[in-house]
């Protein structure tokens, strides 16, 4: 892997609102350097479908644990007609249960903590992928492109699901997030984010239902609303939090007013009752695009916000923030943060913590380095996703020692 560090000179930013506590729920947090859900695909194949967590990946996870740090698992489909990638572990069988409990335990015993993200692909899938069953979305409305076993997406369009199965998924979130308690998870985060199933109700270019699921902003934000209030039910508020994506372009979601509707969602979630109202919303910055650059992202976002509302209308997480903010649920933030602004976005009161993705995977040790002022290993992108053998840019990625950054 890459020898090279990051220019020193990094300002150490231990005494700065990075590092001080946050009470999350029901948890106590040391400092507000939080790792991001991190699809890696390295766990072992267990049968079609079915990938559980092994040794590999307790070594990552625990790595990456830190005392008071806070750490989201990777994404996790919630049943085996969830899932539409290879290597990623799920939280449906006993075996998976039994894999992230060593994943947990090796976290709780360096004093960390860890929420599961649970995952529905909907459409992102094909059904070569779910043993022959079709995939489910809000609509009819297949995904451009290719799935990862080279089937057109539109060849295998996926099926709108009925009143009976959204109601009947909404129970399938409830039992995974039991079934990740039971792993020793010490929550869970609502994947409804992204372009998967969750959002693709959410965003109204996808969701073209004339049912109480579709049509008005009401009808689109029902399914994740409830949802929520199952899990909070299920395992308790104070563990639950969501991911949310109002300017998401991946997955071919293009909402045509996401300020408004995003807002409205937030509304409902800040006046859920207490014994439903999340403990945080997680939310990706506007700039962050799997497919287009930063610069390119910003400008197609304000040509579309400015059509669909105000003039000065900017893609901005702030509106959201400051309407959750009302209800007590706290904000966290995601997108191409560094050592250099993520400081200045809890100083402008605008999250409560920070998620970092590539840092924390090129960097294990991230929150001493950034406590510290040390220098950054580089990441690799071309092992991001799967690598030969899978420790490459997974557990292979050296912590800071005697001054120096190993090879």
């Amino acid at each position: 892997m890459p020898s090279r560090t990051s220019p020193t000179g990094i300002r150490p930013l231990e005494a700065t609102l990075l590092f001080k506590p946050l009470q999350l729920g029901a948890l106590g947090l040391k400092h507000r350097v939080m790792m991001a859900p991190l699809t890696r695909m390295r766990a072992a194949k267990e049968s079609d479908g079915v990938y559980v967590p092994a040794d590999l990946n307790v070594e990552y996870y625990s790595q990456r644990a830190s005392k008071g740090g806070f750490q989201l698992s990777e994404a996790c489909p919630i049943s085996r007609l969830a899932a539409g990638y290879p290597g990623v572990p799920g939280i449906f069988t006993q075996s998976q249960i039994a894999g992230w409990k060593r994943v947990t335990d090796a976290i709780h015993a360096k004093g960390g903590f860890i929420f599961c993200q649970l995952w529905h692909v909907g459409r992102a899938t094909v059904p070569s992928l779910l043993d022959g069953h079709d995939c489910v979305s809000a609509s009819s409305i297949p995904l451009a492109g290719k799935a990862l076993d080279g089937t057109d997406y539109a060849s295998c369009p996926p099926k709108s699901m009925t009143v009976e199965e959204i109601q009947e998924m909404v129970q399938e979130y409830a039992a995974a997030a039991k079934r990740a308690l039971e792993a020793g998870f010490d929550g869970v985060e609502i994947h409804g984010a992204n372009g998967y199933l969750l959002d693709q109700f959410l965003h109204d270019n996808v969701n073209v239902r004339t049912d109480s699921y579709g049509g008005s902003v009401e009808n689109r934000c029902r399914f994740p609303l409830e949802v929520i209030k199952a899990v909070t039910l299920a395992i308790g508020a104070d563990r639950v939090g969501i991911r949310l994506s109002p300017y998401n372009y991946y997955q071919d979601t293009r909402d045509s007013n996401p300020n408004e509707h995003w807002a409205y969602l937030c509304q409902q979630i800040a006046d859920l009752p207490e014994v439903n109202r999340l403990t945080y919303v997680h939310m990706v910055e506007p700039r962050f695009d799997e497919i287009l650059d930063e610069s390119a992202k910003l400008t197609a976002l304000v040509d579309t916000t400015s059509k669909a509302t105000a003039k000065d209308a900017k893609p901005s997480l702030v509106p959201f923030q400051k309407i959750l903010q009302k209800g007590g649920v706290k904000f966290i933030t995601a997108g191409n943060f560094n050592a250099t602004n993520a400081l200045p976005k809890l100083e402008a009161q605008e999250a409560d913590a920070i998620m970092f993705g590539r840092w924390f995977i090129a960097n294990p040790d991230l929150p001493r380095r950034l406590a510290e002022g040390l220098p950054l290993n580089p990441y690799d992108r071309s092992t991001f996703y799967g690598a030969d053998p899978p420790y490459k840019g997974y557990t292979d990625y050296p912590f800071f020692e005697d001054g120096v950054a190993a090879s």
